[in-house]
C-alpha cells in the first residue's frame, strides 16, 4: 500500500482512533472503582468537618464510622422515617422531584463530650453551578453548631469563598426558627448581619453565589421542618 495515499492515511488515523478509544475505555473502567471510593471519602470528610471534625483520605472512614457509624437515617417531608440508607442519597437527583416526594438523608453525630449533632445535607444553584454542604444542628434541632460548604465553578476570590472558613464560621450559633416557625438563615450584605441571629454576611462581590446559598438552606430545611419539631 502507498504509505503516501490517501487511503493509507485514513486507515492509519481510523486504527489510530480505535485504540486510542479502546485505552481510555479501558482505563475509565479500571478507574471507575477507585474514583467512586474517593468521592465516598471526600462526603465523610465534609461531613465531619461540619462539626468541626478534622479528617483526611487516610482516617475519614474511620472517624464516619466512630462518630456516625449507623447512626443515619432517612426521612420524608412528614418528619417520619422511610426506608433505604442515608449514604447513598444523591441529592441532586432528589431536589427534581416534588418535596413530598423526597428523601431527606440525616446523620447522627455523636461527639467525644456526650453531645449528639443533626447534620442534614444541602444542595443549590450559585452562579456557574451547583453548589452544596453540611449543617449540623445542636440537640435542641434550632442552633446551628457548624457548616461546610463546596461548589463546583464559582469565580475565585468571589462566589468561591464560600468555601473558606471564613464564610462558614459565623453560621456557628446562629437559629434557623423564630417562635416556632422556620425561618433558616438569611445571607445579608457584608456587615448587615451583627445581632441578628438568623443571619450572615455574604460575600462582598459575590452576589449572586450569596444569594444561592441562602435559597439553599431555605428550600433544604423547609423539607426537614416537620423533622426537626418533632
Amino acid at each position: 500500500m502507498d504509505r503516501q495515499g490517501n487511503t493509507y492515511t485514513f486507515l492509519y488515523a481510523s486504527v489510530m482512533v480505535i485504540v486510542v478509544a479502546a485505552i481510555l475505555a479501558f482505563l475509565s473502567h479500571s478507574l471507575k472503582p477507585i474514583q467512586t471510593e474517593n468521592v465516598k471519602v471526600a462526603k465523610m470528610i465534609d461531613i465531619l468537618k461540619s462539626v468541626n471534625i478534622e479528617s483526611t483520605a487516610k482516617d475519614a472512614k474511620d472517624k464516619y464510622q466512630k462518630y456516625v457509624g449507623e447512626s443515619a437515617y432517612i426521612v420524608n417531608k412528614a418528619g417520619e422515617r422511610i426506608d433505604g440508607v442515608a449514604f447513598d442519597v444523591d441529592l441532586a437527583k432528589e431536589l427534581k422531584k416534588d418535596a413530598a416526594d423526597r428523601a431527606y438523608p440525616v446523620y447522627e453525630c455523636k461527639l467525644d463530650d456526650g453531645s449528639t449533632k443533626y447534620i442534614l445535607p444541602v444542595r443549590g444553584k450559585g452562579l456557574w453551578g451547583p453548589i452544596w454542604g453540611y449543617l449540623s444542628l445542636n440537640e435542641d434541632k434550632n442552633t446551628v453548631f457548624g457548616a461546610t460548604f463546596g461548589h463546583k465553578g464559582e469565580t475565585p476570590g468571589l462566589g468561591a469563598e464560600i468555601e473558606k472558613e471564613a464564610f462558614q464560621k459565623p453560621f456557628a450559633g446562629k437559629s434557623i426558627f423564630e417562635d416556632g416557625q422556620l425561618v433558616s438563615i438569611e445571607v445579608t450584605k457584608a456587615g448587615q448581619s451583627e445581632g441578628n441571629i438568623h443571619a450572615v454576611d455574604g460575600i462582598s462581590g459575590g452576589t449572586i453565589t450569596s444569594q444561592g446559598v441562602e435559597a439553599m438552606l431555605q428550600d433544604c430545611l423547609s423539607g426537614y421542618e416537620s423533622f426537626l419539631k418533632n
